[in-house]
């Protein structure tokens, strides 16, 4: 089973592109688990909660992978660990040794970049609608840097669906 990962700034999209191409494909999924982390926390996050999210966020993607042994053809991760590096780094300026092992120690077969050509959605887990060029700029070097296999995934939500499912259905030929 291939494992797609989604990734880009904050409000681009990468839920709803990812509950999508589950959907299309008849695919696993996995939420994005700082959603529901800091929905649960009653106070504001500090930088160790960071990386609770990035373990929590790796386990549920291993849970559903082990459940789903056989096709269908993906799992879909709404997030992963690019996304708390880049938010670690913008937020505290570091990065926690144990996400930067551990994204050396995982691959995925593509990467869906979400780009900021959406509108920006103000929601209170959100925090840099000033940043987004920055952030997007970010990501596209983190895909650089580390040659990961990604395409950028633009426009309104069904030409971001049908660009997904494209490059996706590209992977399974």
């Amino acid at each position: 089973m291939k494992r797609i990962a989604i990734i880009g700034p904050e409000s681009t999209g990468k839920s709803t592109l990812a509950a999508g191409l589950a959907g299309h494909f008849a695919s696993p999924w996995v939420p994005e688990y700082a959603r529901s982390y800091l929905d649960n926390l009653n106070r504001m996050y500090r930088e160790e909660d960071l990386l609770k999210i990035a373990k929590g966020q790796m386990e549920a993607e291993d849970s559903i992978a082990l459940e789903n042994p056989c096709p269908p053809p993906f799992i879909v991760c709404d997030t992963e660990l690019t996304v708390i590096k880049i938010w670690s780094e913008i937020k505290y300026g570091r990065i926690h040794s144990w996400i930067l092992d551990e994204m050396n120690n995982r691959s995925y077969d593509h990467y869906l970049l979400t780009s900021i050509d959406l509108p920006w959605v103000p929601d209170p887990q959100r925090e840099h609608p000033h940043l987004r060029e920055v952030l997007m700029e970010r990501y596209l070097l983190e895909c650089r840097q580390r040659n990961l296999p990604y395409t950028l995934i633009e426009g309104k939500e069904a030409e971001r669906l049908s660009l997904g499912v494209k490059t996706l259905e590209s992977l399974i030929r």
